[in-house]
C-alpha cells in the first residue's frame, strides 16, 4: 500500500520515514520529495508498505501525530495515472522554449502610453464646458 505523508518538517528524511513506519510492518520504500531547484524538502513524501493491513495500521497510528516537531498527515496515496511518455525529450515549454518569438524592439509591437503624449493629433482643450 502506498502512503502519502504530508506536513513534514524540513529536516525529516526518507530514512526517518523508513524508521518510523517500519514499526508497523515491512517498508518497501520511503522517500521525501525534494525541490530540484533549491534542494530543500517540499514537506511531503511517500512510504510504500508491503501490504494493505500494515499500511492501514500505520495510517491509524501515525496520522496527526508529531514527527520532527510538526503534526504530520498520513493517508493512502492516490493512484498515479500512467501518462504516456512522448519522444519529445520531456520538454514542457517554459522560458525561451519556442512558441512566442521575440519581436525585438523591446515593445512587443505595443507603443508605450507615455510615448504618445500630445493626444493623437488633436489640439488639447482644457477649457471644456
Amino acid at each position: 500500500m502506498n502512503l502519502f505523508v504530508a506536513k513534514l518538517s524540513p529536516s525529516t528524511t526518507g530514512e526517518d520515514l523508513q524508521e518510523i513506519f517500519s514499526a508497523f510492518g515491512e517498508v518497501t520504500s520511503a522517500k521525501v520529495i525534494i525541490d530540484k531547484e533549491t534542494g530543500n524538502s517540499k514537506g511531503y513524501g511517500f512510504v510504500e508498505m508491503a501490504n494493505d493491513e500494515e499500511g492501514k495500521a500505520a495510517i491509524a497510528a501515525l496520522n496527526e501525530t508529531e514527527v520532527g516537531g510538526k503534526e504530520i498527515v498520513v493517508k493512502e496515496a492516490n493512484a498515479r495515472e500512467e501518462r504516456p511518455r512522448s519522444s519529445a525529450g520531456g520538454s514542457r515549454g517554459g522560458y525561451k522554449s519556442g512558441g512566442f518569438q521575440s519581436r525585438g524592439g523591446g515593445g512587443g509591437g505595443y507603443q508605450r502610453r507615455d510615448d504618445n503624449r500630445g493626444g493623437g493629433g488633436y489640439p488639447r482643450r482644457d477649457d471644456r464646458g
